[in-house]
């Protein structure tokens, strides 16, 4: 029943989506209204379609209906119901009909969100959709199909999850925001081919165009950061990026995003940069399907990737098909989006934005190459090639710091000309705050070069992003206004100046942590002790846990922090049914200061252990300043929130 329920569902919303298809472009080249009316509700019909599957799959996971193929391949009796649900999505099939189930969302916030003006727009952008839509409906209802029947006999139990899924809490919202954030993508491609196809990418188109893009930018961020958190907390190693290919396939996008916002907003201020926008945002989206062609092809060695899969050809073939679309569209139309010529002078806001592109763009490259140079190479030469963290942090940290200079030097510049003196006192302001950070980095115990450099750049940096981010408000306070009336109605200059303060905060965090990293490794027998940093480690005992899903061995090890009794951290090794080996399970004492994290790396029959123990300082403001970009995204769409009504 759920097998046949669920298939049918998945066929009405690929009809929904290829009936969709020539009517939406219909209704964008001939500007006819029942045309648009159609595509809207066709574009509903496949979004309740694969909301309604998904729902189906969730229902059949929670039931143990191993009649369905995908509940058998995932499910088991002993595993607890929020793990259940996070089966939906931890494996192929199940990730590709979330998948679907998240653009179907997307769709239908598009077709509901802009249902006044700009018509001669929405009629492409919702048949571009649906277009991607057509294509994973395709997969979902043939070779990535999770609904079909199970053989006969149907199994009475099943495998369970991948366990990497079940070992900590954060996989229950890190794929997720992932998702949101890749798929989110679609929106704004759409929209940017939408005004290749218009001829015109007007202020009235850009606001939306900006804020659906800022909308999955905010989830990628997130999602990005939530990785690195469960990749330090599950995976034993201490560290929380790697420059894993599939870690670089959700890096590539956030940054060709982040450059397209902020191309996005000098366009609106100044009128320039239309062609450059557009590109960055296909651009994005291509990287999108770059990355999910990485994780389900099988062609990267990763914890994060699915296993090789019968849809990595196909997924490679719809990149070739969208790349070859998104060159001969800008081919054919660019050359109605070009801007008026810029008058700015060298030395403007303007010039700090492009040269802020000009780098994130250098960076993508960076990691695009290291990225896909392997793959290239086994597959051309047949030769295993290995680019790790030497080649991706020589590279990159020059081009961090770059951009951190020019988040304090670009935003301090006036936008358009300005006279020498206004120049000299914008760039000279914040060097107070520069020095002093400096000072206390050094003070502090600070003397990696590197890093009393970052904290210098970074205090003129937060310097300048607080000086700018409240402006506004203090201009509206001046003309009469109170000062709450001045940040309501200043919110998205607030918002952008808070995603920089995190922005400098998590760069910053990852220079110290990166840098006075301290570790110890050794074998204890109960009463034995390790040393490090002025923490003292005592090895009491080992216990063994029994659960419905897997078997615990609890190391409990008393802490003590310069003669101070600072209780126990208990770090494990479980073993779940389908994995051979033992997965690990860190113990992490968090503090604003430094965490102390504990990884048991073996236990032995007569008892002893083999303990690893990390001091790192810092890395809880890495996790504090992605989640304050967050909140900055936040207010930056809380800010730019328009009336339903606004002209197109």
């Amino acid at each position: 029943m759920a097998s046949s329920l669920g298939q049918g569902l998945v066929l009405l919303g690929l009809l929904a989506c290829a009936l969709g298809v020539p009517v939406g472009y219909y209704s964008g080249a001939a500007r006819s209204a029942p045309a648009l009316a159609w595509t809207r509700r066709l574009t509903l019909v496949f979004a309740a379609a694969m909301a309604a599957a998904t729902a189906v799959m969730v229902v059949a996971l929670l039931r143990h209906d191993f009649s369905v193929s995908y509940v058998a391949q995932v499910g088991s009796l002993a595993t607890p119901t929020h793990i259940t649900i996070v089966s939906l999505w931890s494996s192929l099939e199940g990730s590709i009909l979330f998948w679907g189930f998240v653009l179907g969302a997307f769709a239908a916030g598009v077709a509901l969100l802009q249902r006044t003006g700009h018509a001669d727009y929405l009629g492409y952008t919702l048949a571009t959709v649906l277009v991607v839509g057509t294509f994973f409906c395709f997969l979902i209802a043939g070779p990535a199909n999770p609904f079909r029947p199970t053989p006969l006999p149907i199994p009475t139990d099943g495998p369970g999850p991948n366990p990497l899924l079940q070992n900590h809490i954060l996989m229950i919202v890190h794929p997720p925001m992932l998702y949101v954030g890749y798929v989110g993508m679609t929106v704004p491609f759409a929209m940017a081919v939408a005004a290749l196809l218009r001829g015109q990418l007007g202020v009235t188109w850009l606001r939306p165009l900006r804020a659906w893009l800022l909308v999955p930018t905010g989830f990628l961020t997130v999602g990005i950061m939530l990785g690195g958190w469960w990749s330090y907390e599950v995976l034993g190693w201490g560290g929380y990026w790697a420059w894993d290919p599939v870690e670089n396939a959700s890096f590539l996008p956030w940054l060709t995003a982040i450059a397209a916002v902020h191309s996005a907003l000098v366009l609106e201020r100044r009128g320039s940069l239309k062609a450059w926008t557009v590109i960055l945002v296909l651009v994005t989206f291509l990287l999108t399907i770059l990355g999910t062609f990485l994780t389900r092809s099988g062609v990267v060695n990763s914890v994060h990737s699915f296993t090789q899969s019968p849809i990595g050809p196909l997924f490679l073939g719809f990149l070739g098909f969208c790349i070859v679309g998104v060159v001969v569209l800008l081919s054919w139309r660019v050359d109605r989006l070009t801007s008026e010529p810029s008058t700015s002078p060298l030395v403007s806001r303007e010039t700090g934005f492009m040269l802020n592109n000009l780098l994130l763009v250098a960076f993508t490259f960076t990691v695009l190459v290291g990225t896909l140079f392997p793959i290239v190479a086994e597959a051309v030469k047949g030769v295993k090639v290995s680019v790790g963290e030497p080649y991706f942090n020589r590279m990159s940290v020059p081009i961090c710091f770059a951009l951190l200079a020019l988040m304090g030097i670009g935003p301090a510049l006036p936008w358009g000309r300005a006279d020498g003196r206004k120049l000299r006192r914008a760039l000279l302001w914040p060097l107070p705050a520069a020095v002093v950070a400096g000072i206390a980095a050094w003070a502090l115990g600070g003397r990696n070069g590197w890093v009393v450099w970052a904290a210098a750049l970074g205090g003129y940096a937060l310097w300048v992003a607080a000086d700018q981010g409240l402006r506004p408000a203090r201009a509206r306070r001046r003309g009469g206004a109170s000062l709450a009336a001045g940040i309501r109605g200043s919110l998205r200059q607030i918002g952008g100046y808070v995603v920089h303060g995190g922005v400098i905060v998590t760069f910053v965090a990852i220079a110290i942590s990166a840098n006075y990293k301290e570790s110890v490794e050794g074998t204890l027998r109960p009463g034995g002790q390790l040393e490090l940093a002025d923490y003292q480690l005592t090895f009491d005992s080992v216990a063994l846990d029994q659960e419905p899903h897997l078997t615990a061995q609890r190391a409990t090890i008393s802490v003590t922090e310069n003669g101070k009794s600072r209780g126990v951290l208990v770090p494990a090794l479980n073993f779940y049914p389908t994995m051979r080996e033992p997965l690990g399970t860190p113990a992490v004492r968090t503090s604003l200061v430094r965490d102390l994290y504990l990884t048991v790396m073996n236990v032995s029959n007569d008892g002893s252990i083999g303990l690893r123990a990390i001091v790192t300082p810092a890395v809880a403001w890495i996790w504090i300043g992605v989640l304050v970009m967050g909140l900055g995204t936040v207010l930056c769409l809380a800010g730019a929130a328009k009336p339903r009504g606004s002209a197109a």
